[in-house]
């Protein structure tokens, strides 16, 4: 009965505590205030070192945001760092100040806060500011230079290692003191035992009897956790305590401690084991068998299987992957719906199934002893972002316990990841295939636009040889004035459809560009994302795929531009901006672009400018270096071996035309010089036309589109040049562009005089000069034209310089007016104009609206006014005989057809 009774410890010793709090409490009344002076002197002590080390802290915290602020203005050059900068400045200091107060009586730390506060200055006054002032004034060379050195680098880890040493000597002051108190503590502590000796002796002798009992149990406990705690097996001991007390409730809590511990190491080491070994498979066959062998011998399953959902036309199955102890390659059927038996109702509800009535004609597990029915299934659906996306089944002839289905559950848990990981590496390749396809599709169509684009230009070459015809025509029809005018109508009508023609080729071009533009942007982006990688899910092959197809789609948008540019340098609309340009950054930015080119073909690349070259050269500097890049990257293409040159300089006076020299008097030559294959000298013409190139074979072998040198050519003449060639086949080529420097832009009227000038310029000079030769003329065409006053109203100063050659020579007196601002200008000057020939499409004031004016405001009704337009519309004719023109010739003109329609006007202006 007394073994029963539970006397708990809390009732033995409740009697000697009273005994023991009795004694203690006279002598806890007599060291009571020497207990809180203690105390209070250690608060201070403590609290006096937390609040220095947080004052350091802070000071060393803005020194950092100072550095911080300073690097992100220099980098990025954003005012708003300085704010921080400047805010961090004044903080430190105030910090300073108080930390300085702080050391009031303690010079050498005082004597420490000031070399920290001369390191802090020499940073700000040889990094900090300098560097500030020179991101301010955009001083590139002198940043370099400082970064260079990095001083400021120097500082800071001194200051680092200062502030470190400040606070060492803190803490070893403090530890002083705290070692005094320590010793008042100890005399306390000896003034107290020695009350207490007296005390404990009684307290003893009261005790004695009642810890007997529990210090043998204690004993006993302590030395079985002792042994517990020294076991290095998995499999710990246990605590056996014979008393009916607290001590016993204690080990058995101790001893479900241990279980729930064992269990819990367990579960980890063998999730740490299966995660380790299915990590770095990047292949979903060879995942499932890793993992469902692992999850088989961790659970000791003697069958099991992997299923895989895959989706098809919207229809899902899971499909098997891997099988376990699959003899005969019949482990669990091939696949199954959602719903389709338990493993598919499994995968509908999402919820782990286990079964342990086996039916006795399930499928039998076979050893080499024999074959036995299992005991248990286990089936585990994998889930990932709420959807299910695997099954495991498992089967076992023993059973499954809740530790082993705890394994297999928390390993699921994270396993979904690692299967989408896998999927997803997989659909990035097949992306990646199904790119490279696309690609290929995409240089289809591109030479498909090719083709399409010659076809429309051999239109238009038929479409010509129409309007040839129908001049020739019009000439046969002069003498009568009915045959003229249905000549005349007949050209309009050709004019027209050669417009409509044009803007076909125009609206087709856009077109194809836009629907090229639409899938290549997808493709640049997505393959731009993969090349990055920048959750490194991508092998380095892989990302060398996603930069291939990057790189080849850049290309092709480089092909679809380039045939725009050309399309806007036909049309008109390129925009030109005369800016300054340093000629000293050419070579170093050329040196960058095309030194790695060189160095991949092997080829020798030099660059020369000479001394007298000007450093500011005023041109459109954006056009001038596509024309650059444009001709280098011809001259590397068509060289094979040997070397590619570059060179600049400046012309003198002596080799500057008349016509040079009123434009500019500063003109550059650059002359671009490869060893390749040449160029035959009866191609030299045909490679400046858009989509030609020397011949068939040179397409084959370098490929190219053939608008690179007719880019180079329009933009040369735009900017006031022109560009030539010097080649023979199998020797090489020069190609040698020649611009002015023009501050102010391209002056009208002396472009006229550049107009015979380079390859692309003199071509269209002779094409227009061979259009408007002058024929023989009769005497009667001399008395009819000679002394007459044209006015030539056009913004195109080759057109005007063929008119007034051509006019001229007849003995008509030109006058020249860029629009129809200067047209108005003129006729209000003079009033002997006897005939205007008016160009439609001009800026300012365009010729609809200058016609009216002359006609509704200035009231001159008799003067013959000729329409001049290159687009031959089907009621431009009407809209310009109402905005009071008298005639309509379209463009291109015909010099026969222009003189009769002159002749007709001036004749009858005469009578």
């Amino acid at each position: 009965m007394l073994n029963n009774l539970k006397i708990g410890i809390r009732r033995k010793i409740t009697l000697g505590y009273i005994v023991i709090i009795l004694c203690l409490l006279a002598s806890v009344l007599i060291l009571n205030n020497q207990i809180i002076s203690l105390q209070k002197e250690r608060n201070y002590i403590i609290k006096n070192n937390s609040h220095i080390h947080a004052v350091t802290n802070c000071i060393e915290k803005y020194i950092l945001d100072m550095e911080s602020s300073q690097r992100g203005f220099v980098i990025t050059g954003e005012p708003s760092y300085l704010e921080n900068y400047y805010e961090a400045g004044e903080k430190w200091r105030s910090d300073f100040n108080e930390l300085y107060q702080l050391f009031e009586n303690k010079p050498t730390q005082q004597q420490k806060l000031n070399e920290i506060k001369a390191t802090i200055e020499h940073w700000i006054t040889t990094s900090g500011e300098p560097s500030i002032e020179f991101q301010k004034e955009n001083n590139a060379e002198a940043l370099g230079e400082l970064f260079k050195v990095d001083v400021g680098r120097k500082d800071m880890e001194t200051v680092r290692a200062q502030f470190e040493s400040l606070r060492s000597e803190v803490i070893a002051s403090m530890q002083a003191k705290v070692n005094d108190l320590d010793k008042m503590n100890s005399i306390v502590t000896l003034t107290l035992l020695g009350i207490l000796v007296f005390i404990s002796v009684v307290a003893i002798i009261i005790a004695n009897g009642i810890s007997r009992s529990i210090v043998k149990t204690l004993t006993q406990v302590t030395q079985t956790i002792q042994e517990i705690a020294a076991s290095k097996s998995s499999q710990k001991g246990r605590i056996h305590v014979r008393t009916n007390d607290e001590i016993n409730d204690l080990a058995a809590a101790t001893n479900r401690l241990l279980d729930t511990l064992e269990r819990r190491e367990w579960l980890q080491l063998n999730i740490a084991e299966i995660v380790t070994k299915y990590q770095g498979i990047s292949a979903i066959t060879k995942l499932a068998e890793t993992f469902l062998s692992e999850i088989a011998q961790k659970t000791q399953s003697s069958l099991g299987a992997f299923y895989v959902r895959e989706t098809t036309d919207n229809d899902i199955q899971f499909v098997k992957k891997a099988a376990f102890a699959d003899a005969r390659d019949d482990v669990g059927i091939e696949s199954f719906k959602l719903g389709q038996g338990l493993i598919g109702q499994c995968a509908l509800e999402k919820k782990i199934l286990i079964y342990n009535d086996i039916p006795e004609d399930f499928r039998l597990i076979g050893t080499s002893l024999g074959e036995a029915p299992p005991k248990s299934i286990f089936i585990v659906p994998v889930i990932y972002e709420n959807d299910v996306i695997a099954v495991v089944e498992l089967a076992t002839m023993t059973g499954f316990n809740e530790q082993q289905q705890q394994l297999v559950k928390q390993v699921i848990e994270t396993f979904g990841l690692t299967i989408n990981s896998v999927l997803g590496r997989m659909e990035i390749v097949r992306l990646l295939n199904e790119s490279r396809v696309l690609t290929e599709e995409l240089q289809v169509q591109s030479e498909e636009l090719q083709a399409q684009s010659k076809e429309l230009q051999m239109q238009t070459e038929e479409l010509t040889m129409i309007n040839e015809q129908l001049e020739e025509r019009t000439k046969e029809a002069e003498l009568k004035t009915k045959e003229l005018k249905q000549a005349k109508r007949e050209i309009e009508e050709s004019a027209e459809q050669l417009l409509l023609n044009s803007n076909y080729k125009s609206e087709f071009l856009a077109n194809m560009s836009h629907e090229l533009r639409t899938p290549l942007n997808s493709i640049l982006i997505l393959s731009e994302m993969l090349a990055e990688n920048s959750q490194s899910k991508l092998s380095d092959e892989e990302a060398e795929f996603a930069k291939v197809i990057y790189s080849s789609g850049e290309d092709l948008l480089a092909l679809i531009n380039d045939i725009l540019d050309l399309s806007k340098v036909e049309a008109g609309k390129l925009d030109i901006s005369f800016d300054e340009m340093n000629m000293s950054e050419v070579p170093v930015q050329i040196e960058q672009t095309f030194a790695p080119v060189a160095t991949k073909k092997n080829l020798q690349f030099h660059i020369s400018k000479e001394k007298n070259v000007i450093d500011v050269f005023y041109t459109d500097e954006k056009r001038f270096q596509q024309i650059l890049k444009n001709l280098l990257s011809n001259a590397f293409k068509f060289t094979e071996q040997g070397s590619v040159n570059l060179g600049i300089k400046q012309l003198g006076q002596e080799q500057l035309t008349t016509n040079m020299q009123d434009l500019s008097a500063d003109w550059l030559e650059i002359t671009v010089t490869d060893t390749g294959i040449g160029i035959p000298k009866d191609k030299h013409q045909l490679i400046f036309e858009s989509f030609q190139q020397g011949d068939g074979a040179t397409v084959r072998k370098y490929g190219g589109t053939g608008l690179g040198l007719s880019i180079c050519k329009e933009l040369a003449r735009l900017l006031g040049g022109w560009v030539s060639l010097h080649s023979e086949e199998g020797q090489g080529s020069t190609f040698t562009l020649t611009i002015p420097s023009l501050p102010n832009g391209i002056e009208e009227q002396k472009y006229l005089g550049l107009a015979i000038h380079g390859v692309g310029t003199a071509n269209e000079v002779e094409e227009q000069e061979q259009l408007l030769e002058i024929r023989k003329f009769s005497q009667h065409d001399v008395e009819v034209f000679q002394g007459k006053n044209i006015l030539i109203v056009d913004d195109d100063y080759r057109n005007i310089y063929a008119l007034k050659n051509a006019l001229e020579k007849r003995g008509m007196n030109i006058l020249v007016a860029k629009d129809g601002v200067e047209c108005l200008d003129i006729l209000q000057a003079n009033d002997e104009i006897d005939l205007i020939l008016m160009d439609i499409m001009m800026p300012n004031l365009d010729g609809y609206e200058t016609m009216s004016i002359i006609r509704k405001q200035l009231n001159i009704t008799d003067l013959p006014i000729i329409a001049l337009t290159a687009k031959a519309m089907k009621n431009d004719r009407d809209k310009s005989l109402e905005a009071g023109a008298s005639d309509y010739i379209s463009k291109p003109l015909n010099l026969d057809q222009l003189i009769s329609v002159l002749r007709v006007w001036l004749v009858s202006k005469g009578s």
